[in-house]
């Protein structure tokens, strides 16, 4: 299949609620529509993780991290125009539906988000612009930028074990659960590293929760 294909097939799964095995901008990891609970859960169920703990979502761009979040720190704002390195920030108080509800591409999906009401967003970088403006080059922002809301982000990994940094460190438990699998020679961007996260505040308050 070539690049575009590929890509088309993976829209296709996380529109019909399905789950993805997919390089990131960071490692390997496991995706969803954000805003579809149902598939947030079968992402749970493949970990092996409690639904309890949050999500990292992936956002083509602030305008989308905007319909997602109640009000967007005008800190976060600047993090992210200086940013160059793989950022993570989580954003308080997250449009989220109600628990049970089926899922309304408006609202994020319960199960994302925290239990203080914190979302977790990164905007990949593409290395061609440091800037997260403009239409994407780079794989996954370009997924996430084609189906017009936020996708789950989390390392492919059964909870507890070690990230896999490349694909061939994905268990094949994982492959063999999910949807459908990205070939790993789709022309990604990964470092192989977690990003960096950092929590803001409405009053420009910041707390490094990973460097």
């Amino acid at each position: 299949m070539k690049s575009e294909e590929i890509l088309n097939e993976a829209l296709r799964v996380l529109k019909e609620g399905g789950t993805i095995l997919y390089p990131t901008d960071t490692v390997w990891g496991l995706g969803c529509d954000a805003t579809n609970p149902e598939a947030v859960a079968r992402i749970f169920e493949i970990k092996k993780r409690e639904d309890s703990k949050s999500l990292v979502l992936l956002a083509s761009d602030l305008d989308m991290v905007a319909k997602y979040v109640r009000e967007i720190p005008s800190i976060a704002v600047d993090l992210v125009e200086v940013n160059d390195a793989p950022m993570t920030i989580i954003y308080p108080e997250a449009q989220a539906g109600e628990p049970g509800a089926p899922g309304d591409r408006w609202h994020l999906a319960h199960n994302t988000v925290a239990e203080d009401g914190s979302v977790g967003i990164r905007i990949p970088l593409d290395s061609s612009s440091p800037a997260p403006t403009g239409r994407p080059t780079l794989w996954c922002r370009q997924l996430v930028y084609k189906l017009g809301r936020p996708v789950v982000s989390t390392s492919a990994n059964i909870s507890g074990e070690p990230t896999p940094q490349r694909f061939s460190d994905v268990p094949q438990e994982i492959k063999d659960a999910v949807d459908f699998v990205v070939p790993p020679s789709v022309d990604t961007q990964s470092t192989g590293k977690a990003s960096q996260i950092l929590k803001v505040g409405l009053k420009g308050e910041i707390e490094i929760i990973r460097k």
